[in-house]
């Protein structure tokens, strides 16, 4: 590869990390705050099981409960890519995908059903 496409490949990931990094920095200190309020909760439990009675069974809060560890960052920075780099938004025209009929087996587009100014709604069904 030339010089110039690599400096425009790198000069890319580093917008692209700059229109992230705020989103990824308030989903990391969302994910340090539950972490705290969880640390705090286990606090206060573990004293009053130290004044609890013996009737009162034993409340057991693992330590391995963190959501602010390194693979959930990984997964955070990794879904706000996806959602950065998804065609559809939220107040945009929508993406005119291609889907086939049932029936006769046929190539359409999603937006050929689309009938005046009535909305178009597509029901996926579940897949349980």
């Amino acid at each position: 590869m030339g010089k110039g496409v690599l400096t425009v490949r790198a000069l890319k990931h580093a917008a692209l990390c700059l229109v992230l990094l705020p989103r990824f920095l308030l989903a990391a200190l969302m994910l340090w705050l539950l972490d705290f309020l969880c640390i705090r909760r286990k606090v206060l439990l573990k004293m009053r099981e130290q004044g609890s009675s013996r009737d009162d069974p034993p409340v057991c809060v693992s330590d391995s409960n963190k959501m602010f560890t390194l693979e959930s960052l990984r997964a955070v920075w990794y879904g706000q890519k996806l959602d950065f780099f998804k065609s559809a938004h939220l107040g945009f025209i929508a993406p005119n995908t291609e889907v086939v009929q049932l029936k006769d087996r046929r190539r359409v587009r999603v937006l050929d059903y689309v009938k005046g100014r009535r909305p178009l709604i597509l029901n996926f069904g579940s897949c349980s």
